[in-house]
């Protein structure tokens, strides 16, 4: 039986930590870099729905909530208390209200851009599955208001191969830099 690195439970950090990037040059890493750009495009120009055909069925998207440990060496973020711990029904929610009158948070929407920089690629062992490490800055306008959030983090991807030619997100974990988020709200998709 084939098990994908997702059902195989595989821990994105240890994997980008103990893990040897790929070259740039590997085919997994530019389809990989190439798949990244698309997302980036697709969310900036609010093509949401679009962008739920990019995720696997079983997806987990997670941002966890950051705290500053003083002295500490441990990582810093607490991976039980969230922003997000999102899987496919709630995006897909997600997505289906933005599109609705509904969507206060998002009256009017935000102006995005997203710049996805310093990816790097790891081989999991299992069939074309990829861990991606991105670097993740995401500006955010609101209609007339005078102040626009900055958002920056890290980001730990798993694409699962689903055929030679395409790939799916089924895990995200994004570990923003901030402790405390200088911003209305979340309704954003990192």
């Amino acid at each position: 039986m084939n098990t994908t690195a997702n059902e195989a439970g595989i821990d994105l950090r240890a994997v980008v930590d103990q893990g040897r990037p790929l070259p740039y040059s590997d085919p997994a890493h530019q389809a990989a870099a190439q798949f990244l750009t698309n997302e980036a495009h697709l969310l900036d120009g609010r093509e949401f729905a679009t962008w739920l055909a990019l995720l696997a069925p079983d997806i987990q998207y997670r941002v966890p909530v950051r705290v500053t440990a003083v002295g500490s060496s441990k990582t810093d973020d607490l991976l039980d208390m969230e922003h997000f711990a999102e899987n496919f029904y709630s995006l897909r929610k997600r997505v289906e209200r933005l599109s609705t009158e509904h969507a206060w948070a998002e009256d009017p929407p935000s102006r995005t851009r997203r710049f996805v920089t310093n990816v790097r690629t790891f081989a999991t062992g299992t069939d074309g599955d990829v861990v991606v490490e991105s670097y993740l800055l995401l500006y955010r306008s609101r209609g007339d208001q005078l102040s626009n959030s900055i958002l920056s983090g890290v980001r730990m991807d798993l694409l699962r191969a689903v055929t030679s030619e395409e790939c799916k997100l089924a895990r995200r974990l994004v570990i923003l830099d901030d402790s405390v988020l200088n911003t209305q709200n979340l309704a954003v998709f990192f």
